[in-house]
């Protein structure tokens, strides 16, 4: 039997019919198209799947779709256009924090959400953050300043004094 299921997804109202037992990751993947998500364990150890679900981070192939009815999705594929990476995305880039890619998505969205509540976090506070998220290619210095330098790049922005 499936379910009629209404979310906000990327800042766009979806409904998808959805299995009772359906994984977020796999109506995010093969219902909806945003590959962006991956399923690396399929048992929340790794984060490659790492969404944003009302704003806190998720580990999407554990978590129900039917559980996300009226709440609003955030996958790697809104948190930025083509055009103009995230300063998440550019400090990875320029930091040398990112190898193959596979776990690039589940980070960005776990610094994300720890950045959207706490944009002056210190170094301990990122790799907290982030102690949900594997990466076998990069190790993880390069990341961790990736992320406290968005958080500094970023700080302006928050306090309203940027041009």
């Amino acid at each position: 039997m499936r379910y009629p299921l209404n979310v906000r997804v990327n800042g766009v109202e979806t409904s998808v019919d959805v299995e009772p037992h359906r994984s977020l990751l796999n109506m995010l993947r093969e219902d909806i198209g945003l590959t962006g998500p991956k399923e690396g364990c399929d048992d929340s150890e790794c984060g490659a799947c790492m969404v944003l679900v009302d704003g806190r981070p998720v580990n999407s192939c554990s978590y129900l779709a039917l559980q996300t009815g009226g709440r609003e999705i955030t996958t790697i594929e809104g948190v930025s256009e083509p055009s103009r990476p995230h300063p998440i995305q550019q400090a990875l880039l320029e930091e040398g924090g990112v190898q193959c890619g596979f776990c690039t998505p589940g980070i960005v969205m776990s610094a994300k959400a720890l950045l959207d509540t706490n944009p002056s976090c210190d170094e301990d506070e990122v790799r907290l953050a982030l102690g949900g998220n594997l990466c076998r290619c990069t190790g993880y210095q390069k990341i961790v300043r990736a992320v406290v330098r968005a958080a500094a790049e970023q700080l302006p922005d928050q306090a309203g004094t940027a041009g």
